[in-house]
């Protein structure tokens, strides 16, 4: 398996622990202020990073490329800033709101840089088509 796709797989399943964390102290509390943080956190940490691995994980060529390394550290980085602000925003920081924003436009450029990788062509090399 391609590097990036361990990459993405690993970082999901922190996310994932850390989304669950949250769940469980709502549920446990009663308080369910933090449920944007918490949802944010199981979608694009969780969900939309295990996708990303596995689709590098059924694309290797395109895992090969420093294209899928810039994908996931702009896209990493951007959750990195908006996930815990969010979260604390939530919890009566409302002076984060700019800090939500911004993480939230690097996401989105992390999720375009992805959108590049997939709507790429591939090129094929002359052995690629000697083995054919």
């Amino acid at each position: 398996m391609p590097q990036i796709s361990h990459l993405f797989f690993k970082t999901a399943v922190i996310w994932l622990i850390i989304g669950l964390a949250i769940g469980l102290q709502m549920g446990i509390s009663g308080n369910h202020n933090t449920i944007a943080a918490h949802a944010h956190l199981n979608l694009l940490g969780w969900v939309s990073s295990a996708i990303f691995g596995g689709y590098y994980a059924l694309n290797p060529a395109k895992a090969s490329k420093r294209l899928a390394m810039v994908h996931y550290a702009i896209y990493t980085i951007g959750l990195l800033v908006m996930l815990p602000a969010l979260y604390f925003m939530e919890l009566g920081n409302a002076q984060l709101e700019p800090l939500v924003g911004i993480g939230a436009m690097i996401t989105f450029a992390g999720v375009l840089i992805f959108a590049v990788v997939l709507f790429s062509r591939e090129i094929v090399s002359i052995q690629e088509v000697r083995r054919v």
